[in-house]
């Protein structure tokens, strides 16, 4: 073995070691009790079955994964829409400005995850004050209420992870070359066409990392339709803390992770086949 092979090896050990401890092992932990009985009072029994494998076969469980799939894609497709003209505009300012626009996406980050969302509570509650003034305009009537429905998971789901979406995105639109903006519209695209036509396609990488830094999280996701949600909104992710958490079944737990685990990477395996069948 050479010494610059070596020194590659020696290199990548710390970031092997890390993905190792913090994802595989606690991956094949999850799989290996899905694999295990649950104890009556709670826990984890001994020896192996499969009862937790075929309470997935639960009636509730194939619509609750499609409304997990829908909100996650809402979600991430209101940030990409949202977050690609945000891009654009930051990517055009003064350095002065850019970094003024982008403290204030990173902004949020400096406030508790949970205290955002309960405010977003607060807000969009029967008696507040958004509700009230779209009741003053005939909107909504008295007895609509804005929270408890796919609508507010959405909306507090979309605040909460479009910083997720335009940081990737801004990152790809600052090395863009906006002169081929400038080229396009010589040749008589309009504004909108170019954006769509050389703008969009340019920064393709940038968007696929927003698309799976937005969409992967929000499929785990339980504390926004946990607290701003209802019945009707259950995500996969609220049903795995309620048979880890209330229910004490922690093998129908990791069945459940386990089969969301497989549902996030089954498209990246299935991209990754078709790469390698095209350049065969």
């Amino acid at each position: 073995m050479n010494k610059e092979r070596k020194a590659e090896i020696l290199s990548t050990l710390p970031s092997l070691g890390w993905l190792v401890m913090f994802v595989l092992i606690p991956v094949i932990t999850i799989f290996a009790i899905a694999f295990r009985p649950a104890l009556p009072a709670g826990g984890i029994g001994e020896g192996w079955s499969l009862d937790a494998l075929k309470a997935l076969g639960d009636p509730s469980y194939p619509a609750l994964f499609a409304r997990t799939i829908i909100i996650s894609g809402l979600t991430t497709l209101a940030c990409l829409a949202a977050g690609l003209p945000a891009a654009y505009a930051m990517a055009r300012l003064t350095p002065a400005w850019r970094s003024r626009m982008l403290l204030l996406v990173i902004v949020p980050f400096w406030t508790n995850f949970v205290i955002r969302v309960f405010a977003w509570q607060q807000i969009l509650h029967a008696e507040g004050y958004v509700a009230k003034f779209l009741r003053s305009l005939h909107i909504i009537g008295e007895n609509d209420r804005l929270l408890g429905n796919t609508f507010a998971v959405v909306l507090v789901s979309f605040y909460t992870y479009l910083p997720f979406a335009i940081l990737p995105l801004f990152a790809a639109a600052e090395k863009f070359d906006f002169g081929l903006l400038d080229a396009a519209r010589d040749l008589g695209a309009k504004a909108g066409k170019a954006f769509f036509a050389v703008f969009v396609p340019g920064i393709k990488q940038g968007i696929i990392t927003a698309f799976l830094v937005v969409f992967i999280p929000n499929l785990g996701s339980y504390v926004v339709p946990d607290m701003v949600g209802g019945t009707g909104t259950q995500m996969i992710g609220n049903k795995i803390a309620q048979r880890n958490f209330t229910d004490r079944n922690l093998p129908e737990a990791a069945a459940l992770s386990g089969a969301l685990a497989l549902l996030v990477l089954a498209p990246m395996f299935i991209r990754r086949r078709e790469k390698t069948a095209a350049t065969a």
